[in-house]
């Protein structure tokens, strides 16, 4: 097997996909830009080295990033070197791990996504299994049991070069403020390699849950149990409870896991709620977090201040990757009207951008002449004490700075998009 790892065309695709992610350096600071130059001069020295056993891997730099709660995620980036020869592993063995991959698994493999996870979980819930077991991992990435991976993989990869590999990247330690500290038990998130081993480990999961005839939903470490009744959900929450402390070693966190309505209930970014058609009675329909919508507005807000040092085009083009990213993803969800305040919310505060532009009085008469106002009103709004907020909500501008204007600028409405983009369905929109 480790031939096909170090063939040249699958470790030039490696290369290739680690330079299309993008990312930044590890330790030894070598940027993805110079990832394809080493690979066309170095890589037969580096397929000595790991023939021979004399590659080592280096250590991983950790990176705190915030999560939405206002506490920090510990991702591991791996040098650009290493991404690379992981990605090389991963293309190799996944054609095999990929054969055992239970159907209700959707994170991270060829054809699956989140949006089926989601109707999964949707077709589950409407189909009676409305007690849902919900059930949190804590610290997933930093809790696998190497010894327990290995073993896993080793019962598919029987080649003792691929798995030296593997287990010196699992055993790298990862440097933290410039202090290097021992990994004992985890794998680092943000690896080529991770989301592949997350999903070794938890198809045993999922083999647990297919043997007890359960009905779940799985995306990566997040994962859920639909039932018809709470004294079903309570059984089947403890058996998996127990499967994960004393099969897999892993922990639950408490607080954030239990058993849900609907209503209560999130899955990637989604809730449900009631809907109100009378023959749909006792059915649920998508809409958005709060945390969904949340992350949206702090994105535009960002793209849309008016202190930023951006051209009116450069906004509107931030704004257009920002906007059909987020629609692309929540197109399942009944958003129609939110989506209709949130569209006048961005015009105005493009109206804004452009009234701040304008800087000096005499320029804002000029510019309101040349969009059509009377002299006189003109005059007065280009010398009123109004902030530009209030001023961006007026006649004035909402007038004169009309949708019309703003879409021959480049302009495009989430509604608009949202309707072009979404599944064709019956379902009535949740308002």
């Amino acid at each position: 097997m480790i031939e096909q790892v170090l063939n040249l065309r699958n470790l030039t695709k490696a290369a290739y996909q680690v330079a299309k992610n993008k990312g930044s350096s590890g330790i030894d600071k070598m940027p993805v830009k110079e990832l394809l130059n080493y690979l066309r001069t170095d890589r037969q020295q580096l397929c000595e080295e790991i023939l021979s056993g004399k590659y080592k891997a280096q250590a991983i730099k950790g990176v705190a990033i915030p999560k939405s709660n206002g506490k920090t995620r510990m991702l591991g980036v791996p040098t650009v070197k290493d991404r690379m020869l992981q990605q090389a592993v991963s293309q190799v063995i996944a054609l095999g791990f990929e054969q055992t991959f239970k159907d209700r698994s959707y994170g991270f493999r060829p054809g699956k996504n989140a949006h089926q996870a989601v109707v999964q979980a949707k077709n589950y819930i409407n189909d009676g299994n409305q007690y849902i077991v919900d059930i949190d991992l804590k610290n997933f990435f930093d809790e696998v049991d190497h010894c327990l991976i290995l073993q896993l993989i080793y019962n598919k990869v029987k080649c003792a070069s691929t798995m030296r590999l593997i287990r010196k990247w699992l055993k790298a330690p990862i440097m933290i403020k410039g202090k290097l500290t021992k990994r004992s038990k985890g794998v680092p998130q943000g690896s080529p390699l991770s989301p592949l081993l997350s999903n070794i480990l938890l198809n045993e999961l999922d083999c647990e849950l297919e043997k007890r005839n359960l009905k779940y939903v799985r995306y990566a470490d997040d994962f859920s149990i639909y039932c018809k009744s709470r004294r079903e959900a309570t059984v089947a929450g403890n058996a998996i409870y127990l499967f994960l402390s004393r099969r897999l070693k892993l922990e639950i966190n408490r607080e954030k896991s239990g058993i849900r309505r609907p209503v209560q209930f999130e899955i990637l970014g989604y809730k449900f709620v009631p809907t109100y058609k009378k023959s749909d009675r006792g059915k649920y329909q998508l809409i958005v977090s709060e945390k969904g919508w949340k992350r949206l507005k702090q994105s535009i807000k960002s793209a849309t201040r008016k202190t930023a040092p951006k051209s009116f085009d450069e906004r509107l083009q931030e704004l257009k990757l920002i906007q059909t990213g987020w629609i692309n993803y929540f197109r399942l969800a009944s958003i129609k009207e939110k989506l209709n305040d949130l569209d006048s919310w961005v015009r105005n505060r493009l109206r804004y951008c452009i009234w701040k532009d304008w800087k000096k009085p005499e320029r804002k008469r000029k510019n309101l002449l040349r969009l059509g106002v009377d002299p006189d009103h003109a005059y007065a709004w280009s010398r009123t004490r109004k902030g530009g907020w209030a001023v961006s909500q007026s006649p004035i501008l909402t007038t004169t700075i009309t949708i019309e204007r703003l879409r021959k600028r480049g302009y495009g409405a989430m509604l608009d998009y949202y309707l072009k983009v979404r599944p064709t369905t019956d379902e009535p929109l949740y308002t």
